[in-house]
């Protein structure tokens, strides 16, 4: 299911069987500032819900590198869809590039899920 960070649509979501959600993050990378911190909690709210019913926890839309490191405030966030940002790097300094460059900043979703895996009420 592809929805809004909205706790009622993650519920129905499991309520209708679904294995998987991927939060919509539109709005997120369409925001800067307070606004964008206001949908971090949106998403952190409905990704901590979802994985609480069971359900595998993906994002996407508008995501870039530039944007990425404040998505790290999400936990449980197994898939990441960002194609249109790579294939648009890729234009100016090819796919190979696009995707390494994406990787690295990946990377540091890792080491900030870790420490929220040690200390969860940070």
């Amino acid at each position: 299911m592809f929805i809004d960070p909205d706790l009622d649509q993650v519920r129905a979501s499991a309520e209708a069987g679904a294995s998987m959600i991927e939060l919509h993050t539109g709005t997120f990378a369409n925001h800067t500032g307070a606004e964008r911190a206001t949908e971090v909690e949106r998403l952190k709210a409905a990704a901590e819900l979802g994985h609480s019913l069971g359900l595998q926890i993906n994002a996407g839309h508008g995501l870039t590198t530039a944007n990425l490191p404040d998505l790290f405030a999400v936990p449980h966030l197994h898939e990441l869809n960002i194609g249109h940002h790579i294939v648009s790097r890729a234009v100016f300094i090819g796919l190979r590039a696009a995707v390494q460059e994406m990787l690295v900043v990946m990377r540091g979703y890792e080491a900030t899920l870790d420490e929220y895996q040690r200390h969860p009420s940070a």
